[in-house]
């Protein structure tokens, strides 16, 4: 059976939007998906702007198995902004990829209609003209190993703010979606983040090692928070501010506020649904609107 197709116009482009009747969640539709981001675009755009995204996509669900997608495929629209960038070592064989740049609410509807339920990017631009600049943020996981949970990664998150701030770097926290925090810091483009981020991580589990973990291995997590710093690499990216999270429901990856991270008592806090998180942009704005300024530290 074919696919159900809606045609629609976005901003002047032409889409064929496909079964927007169907669960991408158990009680979410890819209408609602879609209804999400164009809501969320005002604020999530400017976070996903000249930065080449890795797009995974549930084309049946949560439930019916993913993929990552790199390049962009062969029915892209001619009017999606592509980058060239180089993918050393990559599964496909190839040397470089052409990622697709979501710029623009086309692109962004484009992408959730193909089920791309996360978008994730990487610290660093890519220029109009194609050139790959270095990063101009620098950013930390931290990643709960049971049991400790998201309110021990509150503690770890605030430990290392004051470590960052003795250096003379503000940092700015969103939720994961999941069960762990991302401390992000805006800095002019250097080619030492991965270096200073790695430094960093491991002065705060000499200075915290009954609760902090530097290291890569798995079997040192236990009841510690992994301060993954290995996502500076200018190979890898993050899950962008406010997509969403493949789960059993739909999650956002939510900034918050210092005072909130600071206030979390219970496993169970610091999720948001989409809902939760459009009404927070509402009261808020966009929390992490510091990430964009042009003012920014040296590293």
């Amino acid at each position: 059976m074919s696919p159900k197709k809606t045609s629609v116009q976005v901003e002047g482009r032409d889409l064929a939007l496909s079964n927007l009747d169907k669960n991408l969640y158990p009680e979410f539709t890819k209408s609602e998906v879609i209804d999400y981001y164009v809501r969320m675009a005002p604020v999530m755009l400017p976070h996903l702007k000249d930065r080449p995204a890795t797009r995974i996509r549930w084309p049946e669900g949560v439930h019916g198995g993913s993929f990552f997608e790199k390049n962009a495929p062969s029915y892209t629209p001619d009017w999606v902004r592509t980058a060239r960038v180089p993918t050393p070592g990559s599964s496909t064989g190839r040397d470089h990829l052409d990622f697709i740049v979501v710029d623009d609410l086309p692109t962004l509807v484009w992408c959730a209609n193909l089920a791309a339920l996360e978008l994730h990017v990487p610290q660093w631009r890519v220029g109009p003209r194609g050139k790959l600049h270095s990063p101009d943020l620098m950013v930390f996981d931290l990643d709960p190993g049971a049991p400790a949970t998201i309110v021990d990664a509150c503690e770890v998150a605030r430990l290392l703010r004051d470590l960052l701030a003795s250096d003379g770097l503000e940092s700015y926290p969103k939720t994961s979606g999941k069960k762990g925090l991302h401390l992000y810091v805006p800095i002019k483009e250097s080619s030492r983040t991965s270096e200073y981020a790695k430094e960093a991580a491991q002065r705060l589990e000499s200075e915290h090692p009954g609760l902090v973990v530097s290291k890569m291995e798995r079997r040192l997590r236990k009841g510690k928070i992994f301060v993954d710093w290995s996502q500076n690499n200018p190979a890898k990216t993050t899950v962008a501010p406010y997509s969403l999270r493949a789960a059993d429901s739909p999650s956002i990856s939510a900034p918050i506020t210092w005072k909130e991270l600071e206030a979390c008592d219970g496993a169970d806090r610091l999720r948001f649904t989409p809902d939760e998180a459009l009404a927070r942009v509402d009261e808020h704005g966009d929390l992490l609107a510091p990430l964009l300024d042009e003012d920014r530290p040296s590293l």
